[in-house]
């Protein structure tokens, strides 16, 4: 179960990664569903959430 767990939260982390990538390039590609999108907000959104699914991954595999 917990193996499961760790492959959904690395999907997605690099589902994250990708579109910080993305984003860096251009911000309405990663922003689509918001009105204005700008780098900073790309940063604050997919960066975030990377780092809270890193953190999640490495708890994780702690564990298992």
């Amino acid at each position: 179960m917990i193996e499961a767990l760790i492959i959904l939260v690395k999907i997605l982390f690099y589902f994250s990664l990708i579109n910080l990538a993305a984003g860096f390039v251009k911000p309405v590609y990663a922003l689509w569903f918001l009105d204005r999108s700008n780098r900073l907000k790309v940063i604050w959104i997919y960066g975030s959430a990377a780092v809270i699914l890193f953190l999640c991954k490495t708890m994780l595999q702690l564990l298992a």
